[in-house]
């Protein structure tokens, strides 16, 4: 009979607080995926192509995991000691029909364990799972396809999981239900008090609104500008200001809901006892609602910045080139090999090795350094160009243009006809240039959508310039298609000329480079990862260093991307998940307590005769506004804080793409807030079948 009293007991806890236990289910997911993650596909796969930085990035993983620990331990605790609060006067009865403290210890600890264990088998299946289809997606996203995938069990994620989650819920329990068990049974039997704080002056309310909305507009500002990531002293400052500023602003928002009591419409049933509700919940617990709101911003964030970057880093440097082979920069060669030979040299490599048909196509990339003077400087005159963009509306990109422009006083050429072969490949319009004219060329990592829109409106001039004393028209749009399959080479700016003003300028002395293109069947038929390291094995093989040559693929880049990828969209969904469990459980169980502590007040509207549509009807109102304080402030706060995270962690390369990466961090914003008001709906309810239980009018004795 006991233990059927501990099973009942433990399946009404859960349907009860289904909030928490289902908060419970997720952590214990994300427990998994972050503990799990050096056993996928994906982390195996980097561990061989970024080894050093995937070996950094798994040692933080202990370390989130501690502090997700602490961070989990604090919400269960708190949201256990409302779910022992609300079952108090079931205690005192216990102990008043002689159940013995111990055993009432026992039968909590008990129902407690029973609840973790239910716990473990929903979320960790759902864990593997989940594990594998991210692993899958990320790799598909990449354009990895299924690299070989084999399921993967980690034990020793399983083991840690079931661990940490059963010690921090065993340590939190063990102090809760040791204080419950001591209290005297009158204690028990009592009605849960409201102590509510004393009000305060209007004014005081008003300049705490006022000052705190002042200090997050600092804040912004400080952020936004990248001031912030100046200095470690402008970061705390800023970091403080949003706090400060936040807790504040939530002080000072009884004002505001004194002030839409004043202005609405009298005759909305309970409108008045709503907002009193509203006002008190919400200066009593101002704290930890602002508290909740910055989990939540940091949680919106994390979200927004981390997909964003993932997705925007897998579009960059399109993958549109397999191999490339150059001339080796690591030996010293008794004599450089002719520019002519290098294509017919790397021809008879591939062919002598049998890899002659696993390229659809071989072609050359010529480019090098004016070579009709020798003078090393004022080469290439372009005033006319600097002077139209003086003229444009002074900007940051505008002054960095110009910056850049003025170094480009020695450029290096690029061969037409190559550069066509790369256009084509990539579904672009090849380039016509008559003998008199040439196209700009600029890394993708030099430059950003600004800049080649400024310099695109000048060209579309076809203004004069000149080379090495003759004049040349430049025309068309700045060119940034990458010249090489991974780093090579990196122009900052080049001029694209006719292959004819190519040798004149270069005098036969300039680089080659011999790009390649895998033929598709190979690569269907054994994965691009599979055809890259099968190919890589036998060039490997060769002594290319003899021929004095080198080569890089695909493969590099590939793995630097889905680094970056693993790095942003793993940690940083973590982090949120967590941020968001947590802020949205206490926001839940704060307004879930309050409740309880103001029952009588629901109670005496019974009494009057308040209907139960009519009761739920308020307290839903109350939610709404109670959970919609801290999601609004959070979501134009992330708005913000996302702008901040772009400023300041992104590589100048990724900056080039940060107006894409804003609107999917607005697009995954929007989707949080949307998960938030399923975190209305199950607290709404939660709320509707406690006030189910008022209905019935008891007398007072």
């Amino acid at each position: 009979m006991f233990f059927n009293l501990i099973v009942r007991n433990s399946k009404r806890s859960r349907k009860e607080n289904g909030l928490f236990f289902s908060s419970l289910v997720i952590s214990i997911v994300a427990f998994y995926i972050i503990l799990s993650i050096s056993n996928q596909d994906i982390m195996r796969f980097l561990q061989e192509m970024e080894s050093d930085a995937v070996d950094k990035l798994l040692l933080l993983i202990p370390i989130f995991y501690i502090v997700t620990l602490c961070i989990l331990f604090f919400l269960i605790y708190f949201a256990c000691k409302y779910q022992l609060q609300r079952r108090k006067h079931e205690f005192g009865v216990y102990l008043m029909l002689g159940m013995r403290r111990g055993k009432l210890f026992s039968m909590l600890m008990a129902e407690d364990f029973i609840s973790s264990i239910f716990a473990l088998v929903i979320g960790l299946p759902i864990a593997i799972i989940l594990s594998e289809m991210i692993s899958l997606i990320t790799a598909k996203l990449v354009g990895m396809g299924i690299i070989g995938h084999r399921f993967t069990l980690s034990l020793s994620a399983v083991l840690f999981t079931i661990l940490g989650f059963l010690v921090i819920k065993l340590f939190a329990f063990l102090i809760l239900s040791g204080n419950i068990t001591r209290q005297e049974i009158g204690s028990l039997m009592a009605p849960i008090s409201n102590n509510a704080q004393r009000q305060k002056p209007t004014f005081i309310y008003v300049f705490s609104a006022i000052f705190g909305i002042a200090m997050l507009v600092a804040a912004y500002l400080l952020a936004i500008q990248g001031i912030a990531w100046q200095k470690s002293s402008m970061m705390l400052l800023t970091l403080s200001l949003g706090i400060l500023g936040t807790i504040l602003l939530f002080y000072g928002m009884r004002a505001l809901i004194s002030l839409l009591i004043a202005v609405g419409k009298s005759n909305v049933p309970l409108r008045v006892f709503n907002f009193r509700q509203i006002q008190e919940n919400v200066v009593q617990q101002s704290t930890s609602l602002a508290i909740s709101s910055m989990l939540i911003l940091a949680a919106l964030c994390c979200f927004g910045a981390g997909i964003g970057i993932a997705n925007t880093s897998s579009k960059l440097n399109a993958h549109i080139l397999d191999y490339t082979f150059a001339v080796s920069t690591n030996i010293v060669l008794d004599k450089e090999p002719e520019p002519e030979l290098v294509f017919p040299s790397v021809q008879s490599l591939l062919k002598e090795n049998g890899l002659e048909d696993q390229f659809a196509k071989l072609f050359q990339i010529r480019e090098g350094r004016i070579n009709t003077t020798e003078k090393t400087d004022e080469v290439f005159v372009l005033d006319s160009v600097i002077d139209e963009i003086s003229r444009l509306p002074q900007s940051k990109d505008r002054d960095v243009l110009l910056n850049n422009l003025g170094y480009a006083g020695f450029p290096h050429v690029i061969c037409l006809s190559d550069y066509n072969n790369l256009l084509e490949l990539a579904g672009e319009p090849t380039l016509e240039l008559a003998s008199d004219e040439a196209a700009i060329y600029r890394d993708s990592s030099s430059t950003n959508e600004v800049r080649n829109a400024m310099l695109n409106e000048i060209l579309a001039k076809h203004p004069k310039a000149e080379l090495d004393g003759k004049t040349i028209f430049l025309t068309g749009e700045v060119q940034s298609i990458p010249l090489v399959t991974d780093s090579s080479i990196t122009l900052d700016i080049a001029l694209i000329v006719p292959d004819e003003q190519f040798f004149y300028y270069t005098q036969g002395n300039y680089n080659v480079y011999v790009n390649g293109i895998l033929d598709q069947n190979i690569t269907n038929e054994m994965g691009l990862m599979g055809a890259y390291s099968t190919i890589n094995e036998v060039l490997d093989m060769i002594d290319l260093d003899a021929l004095g040559l080198e080569y890089e693929s695909y493969l590099q880049s590939m793995g630097r991307q889905l680094f970056y990828m693993v790095a942003a969209s793993y940690i940083t969904s973590y982090l949120a998940i967590i941020f968001l469990v947590v802020s949205n459980t206490i926001i839940g169980v704060q307004f879930l307590m309050n409740q309880q502590r103001t029952g009588r007040r629901y109670q005496t509207l019974v009494r009057l005769g308040a209907t139960y549509h009519a009761l739920c009807g308020s307290a839903r109102k109350q939610i709404t506004w109670f959970m919609g304080l801290p999601v609004i402030v959070a979501a134009i706060s992330s708005l913000f804080g996302v702008k901040s995270l772009f400023a300041g962690i992104l590589s100048s390369e990724v900056k080039n793409a940060q107006g894409e990466m804003l609107v999917i961090a607005a697009i995954i914003i929007l989707i949080l807030c949307v998960v938030e008001c399923i975190y209305m709906t199950v607290i709404k309810r939660s709320s509707d079948r406690y006030l189910l239980t008022l209905m019935q009018p008891q007398r007072e004795e």
